[in-house]
C-alpha cells in the first residue's frame, strides 16, 4: 500500500493516511449513493486494550453502518505487520462483538479492477 497522506478536496477535504484509504473512501460514497450502506465515518473510535506493554490501542479505519443499522469495522491494510497483527487478536479478545472486515491487497485490488473507471477521482497506484 502506498501511504500517500493527505487533504482529498472530493472527500469534504478530510485527511486519510494512504491512497488505498482515500479510495476506500470513495468506494464507501458509492455504497452510500446506490443504497447498500446507510453511512460510514473514519477513524471514528480508539479502542484500549486493558494490558500494560505493548500495542494498547486500535483505531480502525471505518465504521460502516450497513442498511440494516448494523455497523461493522473496515480496516484497510497491504500487508500485515506485528503491531497489526497483535492489533486484531487483541481486538477479538478483548471486543469479541465488534466485527473487523480486513481490506488486504487482494481484496483491495479487486475493488480497484471493478471501480478505478466507475468511480470519480479515484488514484491509481
Amino acid at each position: 500500500m502506498r501511504s500517500k497522506g493527505g487533504r482529498r478536496p472530493d472527500l469534504d477535504n478530510r485527511y486519510f493516511r494512504s491512497t488505498w484509504e482515500a479510495n476506500y473512501a470513495r468506494y464507501l460514497n458509492w455504497l452510500q449513493s446506490q443504497g447498500q450502506i446507510k453511512s460510514w465515518s473514519y477513524e471514528a473510535k480508539v479502542f484500549t486494550f486493558p494490558v500494560k506493554r505493548g500495542t494498547t490501542e486500535y483505531r480502525p479505519d471505518f465504521l460502516v453502518t450497513e442498511s440494516d443499522g448494523t455497523q461493522t469495522w473496515h480496516e484497510t491494510k497491504g500487508y500485515l505487520d506485528a503491531k497489526s497483527k497483535t492489533q486484531l487478536k487483541r481486538m477479538a479478545k478483548y471486543y469479541p462483538e465488534e466485527k473487523i472486515i480486513l481490506v488486504d491487497s487482494k481484496v483491495y485490488k479487486g475493488l480497484e479492477k471493478m471501480f478505478s473507471r466507475v468511480i470519480e477521482n479515484w488514484e491509481t497506484t
